[in-house]
């Protein structure tokens, strides 16, 4: 593959996204989605008492004291982030606070420490949880007519099953649980270019021509089941000869995909019978789809400052798709940009063809029409942004 061009300027930053306006929703975050996580780790984990006082002292620092980074974690300085310490948590950007966090939750329960907690995922009960349940049998009893319709159709439908998957999105429904599943939005695309999405996933046009798709996950659970059937799909059919799917290195944002999630996945898969579980089993021993988890992955950082490493993988590949909110903020930057910045621009630096699918839980946002920004705006107020109700696919080649 020709090598990359030199990327592109992109436009001047945005002010960037922060938690000091009580009436935000990052703020929300801060105060209130993260002190019900730690209580619902408490309670889904028996954890001991040196961990439990940890936990509760990161309840009580993250909420009313400085951050604090530890002096024996390298992370911190890997990822340029010690400068903040003394800082109020709310004065952070936005996303450096959301990773700052998880780092210490992990921290707090003996993830990275050499004793009996270590490596074991705090988020673990509520991720498989969400794979035994009602509307994950459901979902896979689906796949029998599907497979009976035309393969585009097929193609079509899995797309927005990826794409809407992210309702599932565990650190998502703490603060909405009061929502059911049926409380589905009714419109919902605020910017769709799934058709120009379609035409990169399914142009391989030389028998010979090998192609290779990124598929950079989000969450685990219930998406990660669309994520790989839509991977089983491209892979069988012939459209990619491999893929290449990006995970987390370890437990992050409470639902993001980690290596063992993905296992999980692919097992219940197989477990349930379905042939896309028996494919997709084949496919990681045959090395046509293939897992990463770089430790930029678990970085507070946007995807333009990526390592040159990370970056010779994604230009390696004819497509990437970015999955979910979290991927989507580090994509463009979590700043706050006019909505009708253009996607384009603000990805120009990426180096290849990249698509975003996402369901929207944050407040960044480009690439929208003043027409569809107007209508939103006059419907929802700023609620749209933040709803999980509305969902964006984004094409830059």
């Amino acid at each position: 593959m020709p090598e990359a061009p030199a990327p592109a300027p992109v436009p001047a930053p945005a002010p960037v996204i922060r938690s000091d306006d009580p009436a935000s929703f990052p703020h929300s975050v801060l105060a209130e989605r993260h002190p019900a996580l730690i209580r619902k780790v408490q309670d889904a984990t028996p954890y001991g008492p040196e961990q439990r006082r940890a936990l509760d002292e990161l309840l009580r620092n993250a909420t009313e004291g400085v951050l604090a980074p530890p002096a024996d974690d390298d992370w911190w300085d890997t990822w340029n982030v010690r400068r903040y310490a003394g800082r109020s948590w709310f004065s952070l950007p936005f996303l450096a606070a959301e990773s700052c966090f998880y780092r210490q939750l992990l921290r707090a329960v003996g993830y990275f420490d050499p004793d009996p907690w270590q490596g074991v995922d705090p988020f673990r009960p509520f991720k498989l949880a969400e794979l035994d349940t009602p509307e994950a049998a459901a979902e896979l009893t689906a796949l029998g007519p599907l497979s009976e319709q035309p393969l585009p159709d097929q193609l079509k439908a899995l797309l927005h099953g990826s794409l809407w998957g992210n309702r599932a999105d565990l650190g998502f429904r703490i603060q909405t649980e009061e929502k059911t599943e049926t409380s589905t939005p009714s419109s919902q695309l605020v910017s769709d270019e799934s058709e120009l999405l379609l035409s990169l996933l399914t142009e391989k046009t030389e028998p010979s021509a090998e192609r290779t798709l990124c598929l950079v996950a989000d969450n685990a659970g219930r998406e990660l089941i669309p994520d790989l059937l839509l991977v089983d799909h491209l892979l069988t059919h012939g459209h990619f000869d491999r893929a290449v799917l990006h995970l987390k290195p370890y437990p992050y944002f409470v639902s993001d995909a980690t290596t063992a999630d993905t296992l999980d996945a692919v097992r219940h898969l197989v477990s349930a019978k379905t042939d896309a579980g028996t494919r997709l089993h084949a496919a990681l021993t045959e090395g046509r789809l293939v897992l990463r988890a770089h430790p930029f992955s678990c970085a507070p950082l946007p995807y333009a400052d990526m390592p040159h490493d990370l970056r010779e993988d994604f230009a390696a590949a004819d497509l990437t798709l970015m999955k979910g909110d979290l991927n989507y903020r580090r994509l463009v930057g979590d700043h706050l940009w006019p909505p009708t910045t253009p996607f384009p621009e603000v990805t120009s630096y990426f180096p290849g063809p990249v698509a975003a699918l996402r369901t929207l839980k944050s407040d960044v946002i480009t690439g929208l029409t003043p027409a569809t920004e107007t209508a939103l705006v006059t419907a929802e107020g700023q609620t749209w942004r933040t709803s999980g109700t509305r969902a964006l696919i984004q094409v830059r080649v």
